[in-house]
């Protein structure tokens, strides 16, 4: 992910593992470790004991990273996965959707 392909913001689709074919938004995204957070997907649950900051204790859901090669954008066009490329319009480095030709904001 050297030229940061997906970005917080993004639409995304999940390519494998339980959440196989949800999409979501990326809420947060983490270069150097090549992992993404996404909205609502990949929910992790925690046991945690009764403390000050958390009085009551019990179990705690959250969403844990996904690495990027588990997710694809999702075209503008269609809503399906598909791959980007970047290219050069009115002298500004813009993503582009291979499949529709889309341009993708951000």
């Amino acid at each position: 992910m050297s030229a940061l392909k997906i970005k917080k913001g993004d639409k995304v689709v999940i390519l494998s593992g339980k959440d196989k074919g949800k999409t979501g938004e990326v809420t947060k995204a983490f270069p150097k470790d090549s992992k993404v957070i996404v909205s609502g997907v990949n929910i992790a649950t925690r046991h945690r004991k009764a403390s000050q900051a958390n009085p009551q204790g019990g179990l705690e859901r959250f969403e844990a990273p996904l690495h990027v090669s588990n997710v694809a954008i999702a075209d503008p066009k269609t809503g399906q996965a598909t791959r980007v490329r970047f290219e050069t319009k009115d002298g500004k480095k813009v993503r582009v959707a291979v499949k529709s030709g889309e341009t993708i904001n951000g």
